[in-house]
Formats: C-alpha cells, sequence, structure tokens
C-alpha cells in the first residue's frame, strides 16, 4: 500500500437506510445485502432503518447522521428512480457538499451490461455531506450487489479517509 492510501480508514462506521413505501425489516432483502457485504468486508453497521419515500424524511435521516457525528458513511437503497414518489435523489443531491459523478456514470455504465438500456433510468447518486460519505442505490437487490461489489466496497475504505479531516489532498 502507497502513501496515496495511508490514511484509508480501516473500519468504517455505516448507517444503512431503506427508502421504501412498502418494505418491511421481514422483506427488506436490499437493505439486507448491504448491511452484509458491509460486515463482510469487516465495516460495522451502527444504524439500520426503513424511511418512508418522502424527501423530508430521508433529508432529515442523513441530516440526523451527519450531525451525530457517529457515522462515517450512509448508504440508501430506494427512491433513485422516476417515478412520482422516488425522492431520494431529491432529498441527497442538496446536501452533498461534494459529489462523486464516477459513482453514478460507473454504476450505470455496469447496470447496462447487466439491465440494457433501462439502466439509463436510474439516478444513483453518491458524495460528500461534510465528511461523511453518502451512497444512494436503487431498491433492487442485484442493483445494490452490483453497486456494493463492484464499486463501494472496494474503495469506500479509501474516500473514508479521504473524507477525514486527517486525509491527504487528492
Amino acid at each position: 500500500m502507497g502513501a496515496h492510501h495511508a490514511a484509508d480508514a480501516r473500519r468504517i462506521r455505516c448507517a444503512v437506510v431503506t427508502v421504501s413505501d412498502t418494505r418491511t425489516p421481514d422483506n427488506d432483502t436490499s437493505g439486507n445485502e448491504i448491511r452484509s457485504r458491509l460486515e463482510a468486508a469487516g465495516h460495522v453497521v451502527v444504524a439500520s432503518k426503513i424511511v418512508r419515500d418522502e424527501a423530508a424524511l430521508v433529508r432529515r435521516e442523513i441530516e440526523q447522521h451527519a450531525a451525530s457525528g457517529l457515522v462515517d458513511a450512509v448508504l440508501l437503497t430506494g427512491g433513485t428512480g422516476i417515478a412520482a414518489r422516488d425522492t431520494t435523489f431529491e432529498a441527497i443531491s442538496t446536501l452533498l457538499t461534494k459529489t462523486i459523478d464516477g459513482f453514478g456514470e460507473l454504476f450505470r455504465m455496469l447496470s447496462y451490461e447487466e439491465i440494457g438500456s433501462a439502466a439509463m433510468l436510474s439516478r444513483a447518486v453518491a458524495g460528500l455531506c461534510g465528511e461523511m460519505a453518502v451512497f444512494s442505490m436503487p431498491g433492487s437487490t442485484a442493483a445494490c450487489r452490483l453497486a456494493m461489489e463492484k464499486l463501494i466496497v472496494p474503495q469506500l475504505p479509501h474516500l473514508v479517509g479521504l473524507a477525514g479531516a486527517g486525509g491527504p489532498a487528492t
């Protein structure tokens, strides 16, 4: 590991938020997928919640985690489409102090390889809310698996390390 990765976080404190009007703890397969992949990578899930797909509720959830100082990354699933009830993008985009455009771009590219042109309908987004990383993925379990495996888990330690006060500039 070179100096560029010297500030990488090792054990990241994560919150998982499922944005849905219909999911329950018993059928939240996407939230479960995210939690299991985080834990398998050695990270800790300090909070997990299902929130109705209403922008004000989603926004408040992220703001509370950012204000607590107890969460390094919030990973959301659901509400990223274009239906009238899909408001996660609107809730998150105004909170991001820095965007990570490559996440959405790469996610849609990888999704295209699996599901074709429907991938363009995803408004998956990521960025920083202060020093806290925020990732928003579609509600599909397969989409969460793809994002976690190919994008988030491999880069989360580096991203969180850079986002922290002591991280090196790039």
